[in-house]
């Protein structure tokens, strides 16, 4: 009885963890340990690493001790005139100052006549000179008054090539022998935009040439330390000084022909580069 007892008293123990399996699980946790530790001591490398700051590359400046090119260009451009500037001078001689005067003030005011039925603005018409002489005559070496010389001088601006010459036809014609034309001068209405046009050239013209320098120095451009315009200042171009007017034109003959052609604006530029030594 008491060995049936004990049978059916028995109960299932769990089995005992071998020796081994247990060793085996601390042997996986310090290997996760382990892992653990290698990976953290990685992250932080990497955290390190990443805080790190990379030294930003060295800027060019233009300062003294900075090698630097100088360079020039020169362009230029070219454009129709669209004005014409006509100086005209008008003569008159009388036995007295008044008389001289009064002749004047007729041819004068008759080419003024002229220039503005021929289109010419009264804002474009100016008085540019006057001057009244005494006219003498030397008989036996004795200095004696034989009359007074006017010399009036009108500047008149001509804005429409295709009327000038049949402007300029009309003023001798209504003067006569009273008027020379001192000097006929084309130019343009706007400047600026060709003269900006030239230097955009003058400056291409320099780029080219301080990276072909620079080059051959074996350097690289760096900034440009300084830009400046160096155009000397210009006379008018295409003037006809001295041109004298025929006596005896009139208006009923073929306007006088002006051929207004094309004229040049030049530009010059002086650039200075930073250099910097190539990599």
């Amino acid at each position: 009885m008491a060995g049936e007892h004990d049978e059916g008293m028995s109960e299932e123990r769990p089995a005992a963890v071998p020796k081994g399996r247990r060793v085996t699980g601390r042997l996986v946790v310090g290997v996760a340990v382990g892992a653990l530790f290698v990976g953290g001591a990685g992250l932080g490398l990497a955290l390190e690493n990443a805080g790190a700051t990379t030294p930003a590359p060295k800027t060019i400046s233009c300062s003294s001790k900075t090698p630097q090119l100088t360079v020039q260009g020169v362009g230029q451009a070219s454009a129709t005139p669209d004005v014409l500037t006509a100086v005209i001078q008008f003569n008159a001689i009388a036995p007295s100052a008044a008389a001289a005067l009064s002749q004047d003030d007729v041819k004068v005011n008759g080419a003024v006549l002229a220039l503005t039925t021929g289109g010419v603005a009264k804002k474009d018409i100016q008085t540019t000179g006057l001057t009244l002489q005494t006219q003498y005559a030397y008989p036996k070496g004795v200095p004696t008054i034989t009359g007074y010389q006017v010399s009036n001088t009108v500047t008149a601006l001509l804005r429409d090539m295709s009327t000038a010459g049949a402007a300029i036809d009309a003023v001798v014609g209504a003067t006569g022998n009273a008027a020379q034309i001192n000097s006929l001068a084309f130019s343009f209405s706007n400047p600026g935009a060709v003269e900006d046009r030239a230097r955009a050239v003058a400056v291409h013209q320099a780029v080219s040439h301080a990276r072909a320098m620079a080059q051959a120095a074996g350097r690289r451009l760096g900034p440009v330390c300084s830009l400046t315009d160096t155009t000397p200042t210009q006379n008018l171009q295409n003037q006809n000084d001295g041109f004298q007017a025929s006596a005896g034109l009139s208006t009923a003959a073929p306007s006088v022909p002006l051929e207004s052609g094309t004229q040049s604006e030049s530009d010059q530029v002086t650039m200075v580069y930073a250099l910097e030594a190539t990599r």
